[in-house]
């Protein structure tokens, strides 16, 4: 059972994302604040960190595409990012120490990065009306905000599940 651990856990936080998103906006002071969930993306940086790069970026990949189908009406552009992502923060990670709280930091910044490039890509096929200052007030700082609370309370526990299934792997389970 611990050997679909790693996949379950990928696929339950697809599908809770949408729920979370349920929670968003918010107004506060006739302001509306857009948060979006990015669990799998929090995830997949988990996976390739601390288990398997290729790994992750195939579960990228696949639920990349998912992602768009599901999501989105555009097929491509988190079949693209969410390996992008994936590549990028398992890049970095070499280049310095595998901390939990490196780790959690990596992930917030590529959350941060997923949403410039999904805004870049949603402004030049004019998808998006908003200018870039009101995009960072109005989505990216809540954005990162709720995702910090989100990668405070489980990254510890991703790590030592991941660690956990990498040390089975190795061991022939």
């Amino acid at each position: 059972m611990i050997r679909f651990i790693i996949p379950l856990i990928a696929i339950v936080l697809f599908f809770l994302e949408p729920i979370f998103s349920l929670f968003s906006p918010i107004g506060i002071n006739d302001s509306l604040y857009i948060f979006i969930p990015r669990f799998l993306i929090v995830y997949l940086i988990f996976i390739a960190t601390y288990y398997s790069r290729k790994r992750a970026f195939i579960y990228a990949l696949v639920l990349g595409v998912l992602y768009d189908m599901y999501h989105i009406d555009i097929i491509g552009l988190y079949t693209f990012l969410y390996p992008l992502i994936c590549y990028v923060s398992a890049s970095i990670i070499r280049q310095v120490e595998r901390r939990t709280s490196t780790v959690m930091l990596l992930s917030l910044a590529m959350i941060v990065l997923l949403e410039l490039l999904s805004y870049l890509f949603a402004s030049i096929i004019a998808l998006t009306s908003i200018d870039f200052n009101e995009f960072v007030t109005s989505r990216l700082i809540p954005t990162v905000i709720a995702n910090s609370l989100f990668i405070g309370m489980f990254g510890y526990m991703f790590k030592q599940l991941i660690e956990k299934r990498f040390l089975q792997k190795q061991a022939g389970f």
